[in-house]
């Protein structure tokens, strides 16, 4: 304890000293944050699993342009009032260049390509192809951020892309079709939103990097809606409509906001590889949403791709 003087009246003032950090104290917060970001980061992956079968139903009554531009408007809304109503302050000068690749990749992009492949691939065909997304992600974070993953991590990850190539090739009578040439784009563009988002929940709440990209591709989103409503019929019906709210206020707002949060816990290479297992949550909803058939190699994929989740979890990543 230490006395402090007063400087009116003179009199001596207690003030107790903050406990101090020990080595123990703070291993304990690394752990828990280290728990609280894979708990969000996973609800991310949970939120990301049900877009696809959400946007089959929304391709029930939308046309696959109209769905996207009603999606991002729908979703700049819900994010521009939880901006307004928290009087989140703008982003700065030096941030808008990485928000305009996060809005490319994560809000045009990637829903974009994926709802042009879902009209002639599978949910379960696409769910797998997208489970390249984590070796992507964690590729692009590597040249952009510096990090360096461990050889171990890097083993891990290519068998976990390596099941699920040989999975999708095995589905598809081992063709590349045009559905999966959209789906590798979205990769690329997924990846990169991925990379830039992760960076900038570092440096500011992931529910405002997230409603900022959102915000930003409101004109486009209105723009692109109105001619595409003029040019696609609309068939509204109760499912159709519940795809589009989900996407547009689970996947694309409520996911990448807790993602992104994750992200900036536990590192963008590690939380990627969580995504290892969101192509499995699919087949699961794919089956139980939309009465798919269920392979029976998606059991064997799974438990392999869960072997790859705990390697990658448990190495270490050079900064």
């Amino acid at each position: 304890m230490r006395v402090q003087n007063s400087a009116t009246a003179g009199d001596a003032v207690a003030v107790t000293d903050p406990p101090p950090q020990g080595p123990c104290t703070s291993a304990a917060a690394a752990r828990h944050g280290s728990r609280r970001g894979t708990l969000l980061a996973s609800l991310g992956v949970v939120a990301f699993s049900l877009t696809f079968p959400s946007t089959v139903w929304g391709l029930e009554s939308f046309g696959p342009w109209s769905l996207v531009g009603v999606r991002s408007v729908l979703a700049a809304v819900v994010a521009g009032s939880f901006l307004l109503a928290l009087r989140a302050p703008l982003p700065e000068r030096r941030h808008r260049g990485s928000l305009l690749v996060v809005a490319g990749g994560v809000v045009v992009g990637f829903p974009l390509l994926t709802t042009l492949a879902l009209r002639t691939s599978t949910t379960s065909h696409a769910a797998v192809v997208v489970g390249l997304l984590p070796l992507t992600t964690a590729a692009f974070a590597a040249v952009r951020t510096g990090r360096r993953p461990s050889r171990t991590f890097w083993a891990a990850a290519l068998a976990g892309a390596a099941v699920v190539l040989g999975f999708t090739l095995t589905q598809s009578g081992g063709t590349v079709s045009t559905g999966d040439l959209y789906l590798f784009g979205a990769l690329l563009v997924c990846a990169a939103g991925y990379t830039e988002g992760g960076r900038l929940a570092r440096l500011m709440p992931g529910w405002q990097v997230v409603g900022w990209a959102l915000v930003m591709c409101l004109p486009l989103g209105l723009v692109g809606s109105a001619f595409a409503l003029m040019a696609e019929p609309v068939r509204p019906s109760v499912q159709g409509l519940a795809g589009l709210l989900w996407v547009a206020a689970g996947s694309t707002f409520f996911g990448l906001w807790v993602w992104y949060r994750g992200m900036a816990a536990i590192g963008i290479a590690r939380a990627s590889q969580l995504q290892l297992a969101q192509p499995l949550l699919t087949l699961v909803w794919s089956v139980l949403l939309l009465a798919e058939p269920l392979s029976p190699t998606a059991p064997v994929a799974a438990v392999a791709v869960l072997v790859c989740i705990a390697v990658t979890q448990r190495t270490s990543i050079r900064g």
